[in-house]
């Protein structure tokens, strides 16, 4: 597990290989990630949107941007936390994810970044 405070809001992240797929002729290596928001800060947030950059030893990388996550927009008291998990494929059993998430918060009236640490998606088999 991975983690990391941005303007007291924690990320933790937690990873598992799920196993490989055939799509389009072509070997993928399925993994998930869960994701654990929490407000250490004494104002409410809300997740507007997220940004990923997703790599594979292949030094393929692709973008996503997008609202919320899952397709929600969560509102985080202090105190409070908010867990997803997703998923993602890569064309290599090694790769990485990093990213942020945009918040606002509601005292300010503020956009900010909170920053998702990179994190290592690696197949089992592929440690050695």
């Amino acid at each position: 597990m991975v983690s990391q405070i941005t303007r007291g809001i924690k990320i933790s992240v937690l990873t598992s290989f799920e196993g490989t797929y055939f799509k389009n002729y072509k070997i993928h290596f399925a993994f998930s990630y869960v994701i654990t928001i929490e407000n250490h800060s004494k104002d409410s947030v809300q997740l507007i949107s997220r940004h990923w950059e997703i790599s594979d030893s292949l030094n393929d990388t692709e973008v996503v941007d997008g609202e919320g996550v899952i397709g929600k927009k969560p509102v985080l008291k202090p105190g409070e936390f908010h867990t997803y998990s997703s998923g993602c494929l890569l064309s290599s059993p090694y790769g990485a994810m990093k990213g942020h998430f945009n918040m606002i918060n509601f005292t300010s009236t503020r956009n900010f970044k909170v920053i998702v640490p990179t994190f290592r998606l690696c197949a089992p088999f592929a440690l050695n």
